[in-house]
């Protein structure tokens, strides 16, 4: 989520500037108007699609084979959470600045690898009889730091394989796979983890970043990297360059201020929704991966939704209402009682709203970082976005576990749910809310400054 200083965010009502960088730039990028005749793109969505697949298979799997085998209490299931979502808080400025350094393709390649390896370890390890929580914690870091690496790459990547005015397409191209694989993801964990074993789940998980990592290292094109003087210089420094891109900017910093609210709340929440669902409404785990699926075919809406919104309604019309449905619809679930087929359907609705407000903003705020970020500083923008607004994740997982244990689940996840809302609000209060139908894109080279001299 991010936006930067360089390039004009505007209304409609500001005269407009010229799109500055295209098709023919030595970055190396295709010059064809077709996103889908770019081969290198097709790979990255496949690849991305797989590993998107692997990723809420298994970020299901974990916690209900804690929740469901292991008896883990909330507190166990909160640290759980934390372990796994901990390398964003320790890891993203670094990763931001190394990415930047490196070949996107051979960073995604390794990390689908390295989760591979993780989950079939686990898999082994369960068939043993050795699955237990400390091992579980330990799958769940790893592939949480290698899910740090790919992320970050996938969104440079794609900034690196495309031109300018293919980057919405592209956006909601590869966050409409991220949507199927909600879809699918979720269903599939939960039946897997309910209906055979652990350690077949986990494999799944495992076999999917296995196929992404096929795809991904089909990609032909060789990427610009900075000159060896540049890539010399210091991590550390280049980690404060980073820093100081995204504060300087008052959009930025709106962006990660609501982004943080968010996450920290998001995180408290499912950590009790992942406990209110088995306990509290006694539903199955095939049940509770049909409502997180749910998100999916919501996102999908969502991803169509924002390549046409925002230029029919403006940017900030459409984060602020798109971020208060979205979070608003949790407050309907510690309403719910019973498992009944009324109550999973409820539970479904409200994940498909959710899901569609939630990928409207993601969309929306990844389409105006990318297009204001300078080519050589995208990796360290979208990992700074991604350490302050994703660092509070871990703590918030925690804070729900205790949260849970102290004033019982039900009070608990409408606590979190309308902690949730302070999100909208910031951004209302923000200048993000005033944000117009239009993203102008300038190059880092100065062409803006170029033609308002020739004009």
């Amino acid at each position: 989520m991010c936006r930067r200083r360089g390039l004009v965010v505007g209304n409609t009502r500001n005269s407009p500037v010229p799109l500055a960088s295209s098709a023919g730039s030595d970055s190396g990028r295709p010059a064809s108007s077709s996103l889908w005749r770019n081969g290198d793109f097709r790979r990255l969505w496949r690849g991305q699609t797989a590993s998107q697949l692997g990723e809420h298979t298994t970020l299901v799997i974990l916690p209900l084979f804690a929740v469901l085998t292991l008896d883990a209490s909330a507190g166990q299931l909160g640290v759980l959470r934390a372990v796994g979502q901990a390398p964003v808080l320790l890891l993203s400025l670094f990763v931001g600045a190394w990415v930047d350094r490196w070949r996107t393709r051979t960073v995604m390649v390794l990390t689908d690898v390295g989760r591979t390896l993780a989950l079939g370890a686990a898999a082994v390890a369960g068939l043993l009889g050795w699955l237990g929580l400390p091992a579980l914690f330990v799958v769940a870091f790893t592939v949480g730091v290698l899910s740090v690496f790919f992320d970050v790459a996938y969104q440079t990547s794609l900034v690196r394989l495309v031109t300018h005015d293919q980057l919405v397409r592209g956006n909601s191209a590869l966050e409409g796979s991220r949507s199927a694989a909600q879809i699918g993801g979720p269903a599939l964990g939960g039946a897997l983890v309910s209906l055979l074993s652990a350690p077949i789940a986990a494999a799944t998980g495992g076999l999917f970043f296995a196929l992404s990592s096929l795809s991904i290292r089909r990609i032909r094109q060789v990427e610009s990297i900075p000159e060896t003087s540049e890539r010399a210089a210091r991590t550390w420094r280049q980690v404060c360059e980073g820093l100081r891109f995204v504060i300087a900017e008052r959009l930025l910093r709106a962006v990660c201020l609501a982004s943080a609210a968010f996450q920290f709340s998001f995180a408290a929440t499912m950590t009790v929704y992942l406990l209110f669902l088995p306990r509290e409404l006694h539903l199955s785990g095939t049940a509770v991966g049909l409502a997180l699926a749910a998100t999916g075919p919501g996102a999908l809406v969502g991803s169509l939704l924002a390549a046409r919104l925002p230029r029919r309604f403006g940017y900030g019309a459409v984060l602020v209402a798109a971020a208060t449905i979205g979070d608003g619809a949790f407050l309907a679930v510690p309403a719910l009682h019973g498992s009944s087929a009324m109550t999973v359907l409820a539970l479904i609705a409200v994940s498909f709203v959710f899901g569609t407000g939630g990928q409207l903003v993601n969309v929306t705020v990844m389409t105006v970082r990318q297009a204001v970020t300078p080519y050589r500083m995208q990796g360290r923008a979208a990992a700074t976005i991604t350490f302050v607004g994703m660092g509070l994740a871990p703590l918030g997982a925690l804070f729900g576990g205790f949260l849970a244990e102290e004033r019982g689940v039900r009070g608990s996840l409408l606590m979190t749910a309308v902690g949730m809302l302070l999100s909208p609000v910031l951004m209302a209060l923000s200048p993000l809310a005033r944000l117009g139908r239009r993203v102008v894109q300038v190059s880092e080279r100065g062409d803006l400054e170029d033609d308002n001299k020739a004009a």
